[in-house]
Order: structure tokens, then sequence, then C-alpha cells
């Protein structure tokens, strides 16, 4: 996504290669951004692009569902690669 490549560039002096970093980032960035622009930003996503960010959304919140119902044993999830297995 250019996206993400525009935002990395701008920021990869001030990075420390921690997670946390991104999730700072990205969080400010949305915040600024108004529902028109970040549909728009959906909008320019490829068809994998944008399986990946869904399906990672939809595996995140099945995930919080499942926890708080107390669904499943250990609570412990692979990574979701975005991939169909």
């Amino acid at each position: 996504m250019r996206f993400v490549d525009d935002l990395y560039a701008l920021y990869k002096d001030q990075l420390t290669g921690d997670e946390e970093d991104a999730v700072i980032i990205v969080s400010g960035v949305l915040q600024e951004l108004s529902r028109a622009e970040l549909l728009q930003l959906v909008g320019e996503l490829d068809r994998d692009e944008l399986f990946q960010m869904v399906g990672r959304y939809m595996v995140d919140r099945l995930r919080e569902k499942m926890h708080r119902e107390g669904v499943g044993g250990s609570g412990s999830f692979p990574e979701y690669d975005g991939e169909v297995h």
C-alpha cells in the first residue's frame, strides 16, 4: 500500500523497531483522517490487500468475542497471516 510506504519513508529515521512505534504512528494518522479519506485509502487497495485487511480484522474480532465468552481452551491462536489455509 502506497500510503504505508509513504508513512514509513516519513518516520523511518524515528522508528526503533518496536511494534509500539507502528501502533502510535498509525493511531495518530488514522485519528486525523475523515471517513471519506479512510474509504479512499481502502478503495486504493488491490484485492489481496483488501482480503488481508478484512481478514485480519474479522479474525481479531472473532478472537475477542471468543475470549469474552470463554470459548476455547487456552485462548491461544496461531497468528493470522492473511492467507486462506
